[in-house]
């Protein structure tokens, strides 16, 4: 956030459900944590691999980062509160256009199973309020 980017980020774990093997923070808004972290994910470790991996996330990825999860072939995605409430947040803020499409929703689309445990039960305020005074700096 010093650095003036929106504070979500996101963990790749490997399937021992301990070793963190990437992290990633927002860059902007092509470049979420979550997209980005999965095509450096699909860079380095083979599909066969990562279908045994969960992403660990803020949010609930949006439909760009969840269709770049399926391609790269992560199995699991955890998220600690839903898009929804970033939405009631942030309204129209333009840095924030949000898509109203839940990530179970494209990944179900898919033809392989991208396992989704979400929103994370007594996170969703923490994570808001670290938003809340972002998106107020922003004018939200």
């Amino acid at each position: 956030m010093d650095m003036g980017r929106h504070p979500f980020g996101a963990l790749l774990v490997a399937p021992d459900g301990e070793t963190v093997l990437a992290e990633q923070g927002n860059i902007d808004t092509v470049n979420h944590a979550e997209s980005t972290l999965a095509r450096t994910a699909a860079a380095n470790w083979p599909g066969p691999y990562l279908a045994h991996c969960t992403l660990v996330t803020t949010f609930e990825p949006c439909a760009m980062c969840a269709g770049t999860v399926y391609w790269a072939g992560i199995g699991r995605v955890v998220y600690g509160a839903d898009e929804s409430a970033l939405l009631a947040l942030t309204g129209n803020h333009p840095e924030n256009p949000t898509l109203s499409l839940p990530c179970r929703e494209v990944f179900a689309r898919g033809q392989r199973p991208v396992w989704v445990d979400g929103p994370v039960a007594g996170t969703e305020q923490t994570l808001l309020q670290t938003h809340r005074g972002f998106w107020e700096q922003r004018g939200a």
